[in-house]
């Protein structure tokens, strides 16, 4: 079970920095971008940790309060929620 979870938490992470990096991308070229709202599922399904770490490389949504807070909080939240399966 530990080892899917840990498969899983790669996976929904690496998703989560990919989507962020090619919002950004999207965002310099003018195109159309990614719903926050998508970003935001992306990191409740477990990729906060991910999307929270393109937000620091690609200096992304860095201004947006609700990147700026909410991305963290659900990280701590998740992380907590990880601890507690673990013990």
């Amino acid at each position: 079970m530990m080892t899917a979870l840990a498969a899983y938490l790669v996976i929904i992470n690496f998703i989560g920095y990919s989507v962020m990096g090619q919002d950004k991308r999207r965002a310099q070229k003018k195109q159309r971008r990614i719903p926050e709202k998508a970003l935001f599922i992306i990191a409740l399904l477990g990729g906060s940790f991910g999307v929270f770490n393109a937000m620091k490389v690609y200096r992304h949504k860095t201004l947006h309060k609700r990147f700026s807070v909410g991305i963290p909080v659900l990280l701590l939240l998740q992380f907590v929620l990880i601890l507690f399966m673990i013990l």
